[in-house]
């Protein structure tokens, strides 16, 4: 007896057809007309950061500051890309918090630079021919890391909303 006869095989474009539509959303933003995986429709990483001031961002809420998380996130998606790519040096994350305030021109690029991490995952996703224990963790570490920062943020702009 084939000792892959009880395996469930994952087929790579179906999975990573649902990997991409859910990373897509999470920055993104919901597609017009279809569900979510979030519960308040449209939202997103970059239209979420997109209607902030470096003043917002800046501003201390807790622990921390939407700058701060930002940064954190973007250096999250680096590493954990170059894990995929079989990179295996030790990661200082305390690296990953250094930023906490930022001025209009530090924020653009922050921005920027979030995006073209967001656009590096896209490409180092679709480049994995075959999906792995490994790299299919990692994937999911990357959404459910960046859902957890979106919704950090969204609840900072909230309650200086509410203040």
């Amino acid at each position: 007896m084939d000792d892959n006869t009880d395996k469930k095989i994952i087929q790579r474009d179906d999975f990573l057809k649902d990997v991409l539509f859910i990373l897509a959303e999470t920055f993104e933003g919901s597609p017009d007309g279809q569900g979510s995986a979030y519960l308040d429709r449209g939202i997103g990483v970059f239209p979420t950061l997109a209607k902030l001031s470096a003043e917002d961002v800046s501003r201390y809420s807790g622990a921390t500051t939407i700058a701060a998380h930002t940064e954190h996130a973007k250096f999250y998606l680096d590493r954990l890309c170059e894990l995929m790519n079989g990179k295996t040096e030790k990661v200082n994350w305390e690296q990953s918090w250094l930023i906490e305030t930022v001025n209009e021109t530090e924020w653009n690029h922050l921005r920027e630079g979030m995006r073209k991490s967001y656009e590096n995952v896209l490409h180092c996703f679709a480049g994995i021919e075959t999906w792995n224990q490994d790299n299919i963790g990692e994937a999911i570490a990357i959404i459910a890391h960046s859902a957890y920062h979106l919704g950090a943020i969204r609840q900072i702009v909230k309650s200086k909303s509410e203040a």
